[in-house]
């Protein structure tokens, strides 16, 4: 990207970031944000540093709607809409980096596990308590936990997370003391299960308890009925 006109689609934390990244090498880069400005879905720290960056240049209220390219694949020129009159222009331009949000491909989980409007998957004290198959588990779902227990998520896909690489390693780390203690709780429940059930057929049934006197009873009448020589 050295010494080209870079331009980038979105308005949030990330297109911030990469427009800064880019600065360094391009020769000019364009932020094309259809908001009326950046305060709403960006951090002010970034919003300053982009602003005191000479080679960045914020259009606002703005969006992409075409764009041509060489023949050989490289991208040549683009069509912009500005959203308020509606009014187009092409400029030309080198690259095109879009950073406008993601979306979760969570389709092929099915209905049990839970996801928002949107798709990313709920977890953890987000979930509604009709949600989790508390159930079958017997407690409140374990942080990152989906609505199916023993199933966790974590990263970009999971409803909260703050899309981040370094969030989402972290609670990929996070996840794995928990997955050992939902393993550590199903290999004990069946055990204490079956400790119990010893307990019961230990138990002396009702009607089946005999008293010493009364075996010693049955012993006579029984050595009673033998016949004699």
């Amino acid at each position: 990207m050295r010494g080209r006109d870079v331009f980038v689609a979105g308005g949030g934390n990330s297109a911030g970031q990469a427009a800064l990244h880019l600065a360094k090498w391009a020769k000019n880069v364009t932020m094309l944000v259809r908001a009326p400005s950046l305060a709403a879905s960006m951090s002010d720290y970034l919003i300053r540093q982009i602003v005191a960056a000479a080679n960045i240049e914020v259009c606002y209220r703005v969006q992409v709607t075409g764009g041509t390219g060489t023949r050989t694949g490289h991208l040549q020129s683009l069509l912009l809409q500005d959203s308020a009159s509606g009014a187009r222009r092409t400029v030309a331009a080198d690259a095109l980096f879009v950073l406008i949000g993601a979306q979760p491909r969570t389709e092929w989980l099915g209905a049990a596990i839970a996801r928002d409007r949107w798709g990313f998957i709920v977890t953890g004290p987000d979930l509604p308590a009709s949600a989790h198959a508390r159930g079958a588990a017997g407690r409140p779902p374990l942080p990152l936990e989906t609505s199916l227990p023993g199933v966790f998520a974590a990263g970009d896909v999971r409803r909260g997370s703050v899309k981040r690489v370094a969030s989402a390693v972290g609670e990929g780390a996070a996840t794995i003391p928990l997955v050992h203690r939902y393993l550590a709780r199903a290999t004990a429940a069946p055990a204490a299960a079956g400790q119990q059930h010893r307990r019961r057929q230990a138990r002396p049934q009702p009607g089946l308890t005999r008293r010493p006197d009364d075996l010693a009873h049955a012993h006579r009448a029984q050595r009673d009925r033998q016949p004699t020589g």
